[in-house]
């Protein structure tokens, strides 16, 4: 079993992933994503788990060159970019930032507002898709791969059949559509909104892509290693906060609970996870829990979180240097 790193490794980290790992590696727990005919077909004991600092360097340990869909992960840079190009306003008239407690499929919207309630969700994610479709026009999908492969650090490609498997199949994401439209939230044509979204879920990573892409997210908006900004740093702040109450399915509560960081699952088996000003994590194990979470995925982090004391509120954190400097 190898562990990469790009630099010298830190003391101790290769054998601390290594041994987290082989902790998990034999659970074979979970089910694969079988709605998605293309996703039944994957090979369900892949397992890697990747970390990116934002100093740029690259931990590995397992299964992370194995290319995989990134499914509902996109999301979260998805709205990202819609804040970037629509403005916080226009994106927030449009989806909500409540948790929903619903499946992320649920073909429900806030009761208050008629939105939908978050952009995790397949409702507000179609909406957002839908936004930035108004904002580039037929240069929409160029846009996306072009930012997300420019928060990998490489180019990133789409995998065909599973798009049109997805756009074949999608029937309640097609539902979810056309109520979006009755309720005044898209504004473009559905079918054209809905195939964008779909091959946005079809766009291919691996484990160490998701690791520099939320990495990306960690350095405010700048790609560590290519030294390009990405993202805007408002944008960036507001995703991470969204990505922290809402990104793991209706698991979102024990989620914050339990591991403490900003993350987006998707049923592709991948999971990124951001430690604000510090790490980009990811995951890739394609065995779904019931509330469409990877199972090894979940559980690893759980590991990462309580060894390297990764939760947002833990004791041992110290903070802000600058915050601390005024202070003292």
């Amino acid at each position: 079993m190898d562990v990469q790193q790009t630099e010298a490794p830190v003391h101790g980290l290769d054998n601390f992933l290594a041994a987290i790992h082989a902790r998990h590696v034999s659970n074979q727990d979970g089910a694969l994503a079988n709605y998605i005919p293309q996703l039944a077909a994957v090979d369900p004991d892949k397992f890697g788990i990747a970390i990116a600092t934002i100093g740029g360097r690259l931990f590995t340990v397992g299964d992370v060159e194995v290319p995989f869909t990134i499914q509902s992960v996109s999301k979260a840079f998805i709205y990202c970019l819609a804040l970037e190009l629509a403005g916080r306003t226009d994106v927030l008239n449009r989806v909500g930032v409540e948790p929903s407690g619903d499946a992320f499929n649920a073909i429900v919207f806030d009761p208050y507002t008629n939105r939908p309630f978050n952009p995790m969700v397949n409702a507000g994610a179609i909406t957002v898709t839908g936004i930035i479709r108004d904002a580039a026009g037929a240069g929409a999908f160029d846009l996306i791969l072009d930012r997300l492969s420019e928060a990998a650090g490489r180019r990133l490609n789409v995998d065909e059949a599973v798009y049109r498997s997805e756009s074949e199949t999608g029937h309640r994401n097609r539902a979810i559509g056309h109520l979006l439209r009755n309720a005044g939230v898209l504004e473009g044509p559905v079918d054209e909104v809905l195939d964008l979204y779909f091959r946005q879920c079809a766009i291919l990573v691996t484990a160490s892509d998701l690791a520099r892409m939320g990495a990306t997210l960690a350095h405010i908006g700048e790609n560590p290693v290519t030294g390009r900004q990405v993202f805007y740093l408002d944008a960036v702040r507001d995703t991470l906060a969204v990505m922290f109450t809402c990104g793991m399915y209706d698991d979102s509560g024990h989620w914050a609970f339990d591991v403490g960081v900003p993350a987006k699952s998707g049923v592709g088996g991948g999971i990124c996870g951001i430690v604000n000003r510090q790490l980009g994590i990811g995951t890739f194990s394609p065995r779904l829990d019931p509330k469409g979470n990877s199972v090894r995925g979940v559980a690893a982090f759980r590991d990462l979180g309580d060894e390297l004391g990764l939760h947002a509120f833990e004791c041992s954190n110290i903070g802000s240097t600058f915050v601390r400097s005024m202070i003292d």
